[in-house]
């Protein structure tokens, strides 16, 4: 197993730089990256600019001190300098034949696993009980399943957690208005559906925002859930078991793995939190509320911003459930990285709860808490996408309008194969869409939904992804090829259009090192939109089948890296690959 080729030119530079100029230069950035451009080599080593200044001296002189300290040749030519000081870097054609006998060897692509692994909670999705998941809980569902996929990969231990939103002001408002309208849906499960559910709980919010007595008696019915009352914890687990087999379908169908600890989990909790604080030093009274006075952050008088704890009626707030959900993470659960992923409106609210949780030394240095934040999704208007009626669109419904156009196309392809095959083919080509779609743009953008760019066969799209992997396959039916049989020591790259994919597939560990760390998945879509494209020049470019024998055996096993490469790349995205379309 190897790890990826610029984390080791990383530390292979950072030892030549020590070994060249003094052990305190052993923490200087080596500068490494790949090339952007072909015709300088494959990689190049940028550290003589930033080190000529300390050094004194030009920076082609410290470009030869530190070629004359590295040690690269066996994956490298010779290194060249070339304009102010660039390492110039050239993979080896030897090193690659041998590495891509490794990598189709293996059924992790040679790719290690972390040495230190980390304890990561990702927490991600968390819609709300009593209402439908829509089109945004898509985003902060398929991007942390995707980030949670790529560090297990890596071979940390990884906690997916759902936040539901299944406690608070909501429950007191539905429980009272469903008392009036609808008490056999507080007592028997199941009474009504979900969707109508769904429309108590928008008539309810009407209530609630303009009937004082009724906004009144739904905060006495929080109180007596928080204090466990007999009747209202029967009406709360019933409201949400009901919402949560809805929600388990969705999961179902995107294939999504997560252990729910809702809001409520944090209830007992919560008096602590204020506690705590209270003996920081940090709480503050406000008007009757109790809080922390924020830094950097400020009213529009320009006075600091209070994050409030605790409110002058004794109620609890989200920040409140936040503050002692992070501090169990790191406490109880013993977490070394906790990611959010969430909607970007949310970012000021995690930049708070962050700060104030540090600075009552709640996070170790250790401890490493980052919120991954995401825009919109628009309509063809360029608005928040909604349905025609401008109510915000039921992630269900989307999801089997994106499988029955799948299913349409494929009726109109290959009428000809059974119900089964092509429902199987719909739902995968049709969901990977969906997910791949999102995945692939900037996850802090916004994006315009379409599902006829989505579904496309051309361009950065799963069906792309999806017909060059079906391609390798059906090259190897064609040809009635056994991969596993092939024999790797046969691998010898001649022609260009090889070489350009070889190098390509060798990239991929640091596509996925790369999400990892900087957590956007659009990294990896990028990576396996350009691995499909090489390879489909390569295809058209040198015959596969056609070929004479130790060619053909050769560029076979360059097929079935691909293959191997889009088929684990698209599962790090919760894709899954279909072995004919």
């Amino acid at each position: 197993m190897t790890t990826s080729i610029l984390s080791d030119l990383k530390i292979r530079f950072s030892k030549a730089i020590a070994a060249a100029f003094g052990e305190e230069y052993a923490n200087q950035d080596p500068a490494v990256a790949a090339s952007k451009d072909a015709k300088f080599g494959d990689y190049q080593c940028n550290a003589a600019l930033g080190l000529t200044k300390k050094l004194k001296q030009k920076p082609q002189d410290v470009a030869a001190q530190i070629i004359a300290n590295v040690k690269v040749d066996d994956m490298f030519e010779t290194p060249t300098i070339a304009g102010a000081g660039f390492i110039n870097l050239k993979l080896k054609l030897s090193y690659l034949e041998t590495q891509l006998a490794k990598m189709q060897k293996s059924d992790r692509l040679a790719i290690a696993k972390v040495e230190k692994p980390d304890r990561v909670i990702v927490d991600f999705s968390s819609p709300n009980i009593a209402k439908e998941m829509h089109v945004g809980h898509l985003r902060s569902t398929i991007i942390g399943d995707s980030i949670a996929r790529i560090l297990e990969f890596q071979g940390h231990e990884v906690l997916r957690l759902n936040h539901v939103g299944d406690w608070g002001t909501q429950f007191g408002m539905l429980i009272s208005y469903l008392r009036e309208v609808y008490p056999d849906a507080l007592t028997k499960a199941d009474a009504i559906a979900i969707g109508d559910l769904v429309e108590l709980y928008r008539a309810a919010k009407k209530r609630f925002d303009e009937d004082e007595a009724f906004k009144e008696t739904s905060r006495n019915a929080v109180v007596e859930l928080q204090a466990g009352g007999t009747e209202a914890k029967l009406a709360w687990q019933l409201l949400c078991e009901q919402s949560r087999r809805e929600f388990q379908k969705i999961y179902d169908a995107l294939n999504i793995q997560l252990e729910e600890r809702g809001e409520s989990f944090y209830n007992q909790f919560l008096s602590d939190v204020v506690t705590d604080l209270r003996e920081t030093g940090l709480l503050q009274e406000d008007q009757g509320a109790l809080c922390v006075f924020l830094e950097g952050f400020t009213n529009k008088d320009g006075q600091p911003l209070p994050l409030i704890v605790q409110k002058s009626d004794g109620g609890y707030n989200y920040a409140t459930t936040d503050l002692a959900a992070l501090r169990y993470r790191i406490r109880e659960d013993k977490a070394t990285r906790i990611i959010y992923v969430t909607d970007i409106g949310q970012s000021g609210h995690f930049a708070q709860v962050f700060q104030v949780a540090k600075r009552a030394n709640w996070i170790p240095e250790t401890v490493q808490t980052t919120h991954v934040p995401f825009g919109l999704v628009m309509g063809d208007d360029g608005k928040k996408f909604k349905t025609r009626s401008g109510d915000t669109i039921a992630l269900k419904s989307l999801l089997e309008e994106a499988i029955t156009r799948a299913r349409a196309d494929i009726e109109t392809r290959n009428s000809e194969a059974s119900e089964e095959f092509k429902q199987d083919v719909a739902e995968a080509v049709g969901l990977g869409a969906v997910k791949y779609a999102d995945l692939s743009q900037n996850r802090t953008s916004n994006y315009i939904f379409s599902f006829d760019k989505m579904l496309a066969l051309q361009g950065n799209t799963a069906p792309y992804m999806l017909y060059a992997y079906v391609r390798v396959q059906g090259i190897g039916r064609k040809g009635e090829i056994d991969f596993a049989s092939l024999n790797t020591d046969a691998i010898k790259l001649t022609q260009e259009p090889e070489i350009v994919l070889a190098k390509h597939l060798l990239q991929f560990a640091e596509a996925i090192d790369a999400v990892a760390e900087e957590l956007f998945p659009n990294r990896l879509c990028q990576y396996l939109f350009e691995l499909s494209q090489k390879f489909n020049q390569f295809f058209e470019q040198c015959p596969v089948l056609q070929a004479d024998e130790s060619e053909r055996i050769s560029r076979l096993s360059l097929c079935d890296i691909t293959a191997k490469t889009l088929k684990l790349g698209l599962n790090l995205l919760g894709i899954r690959v279909l072995e004919r379309m």
